[in-house]
């Protein structure tokens, strides 16, 4: 199973933010290649736990969540098309510094070499060991990317 943790992976990740650019067009879905490369970046600074995050889990997560979770990281089954986005994850201005944002992604994608969040609590999933989030984090990226035919 491809982990975040796993070096090889985190470089082929990087290889592929880097050939992202402003004419890159979308498969599926509703984001920008601005708004994708954004959302990423804060995703990835909410798990490593960059800026003042507060984790919480919804109360349906506490239903659904570690089920729904099983299910996504099972196996290399990539994630289905247009799942939909957390609202705090949204982004809405559609254009803005790419390449800036890229190296964000990129800096955060090298972060996880040195993994160490604790308090780290998914708002669906809830409490998770760091072979789900290693997992998570790189189909998360994955799908990214394949959205936009890398």
């Amino acid at each position: 199973m491809r982990t975040i943790f796993d070096k090889p992976t985190r470089e082929d990740l990087i290889e592929r933010i880097t050939l992202l650019n402003d004419s890159s067009s979308v498969r599926w879905g509703k984001m920008s290649v601005y708004q994708m490369v954004k959302h990423n970046s804060y995703w990835n600074g909410w798990i490593l736990g960059k800026d003042n995050h507060t984790y919480n889990q919804s109360f349906l997560g506490k239903v659904f969540g570690q089920m729904a979770l099983r299910k996504m990281i099972k196996d290399e089954k990539p994630f289905d098309r247009n799942i939909p986005t957390s609202s705090q994850f949204k982004v809405e201005e559609t254009n803005g510094d790419l390449e800036a944002e890229k190296l964000k992604w990129i800096l955060l994608t090298r972060a996880y070499e040195s993994y160490d969040n604790p308090n780290f609590i998914h708002d669906f999933f809830g409490k998770m060991t760091r072979e789900q989030i290693g997992i998570l984090v790189f189909k998360h990226s994955d799908h990214h990317l394949r959205q936009f035919g890398l």
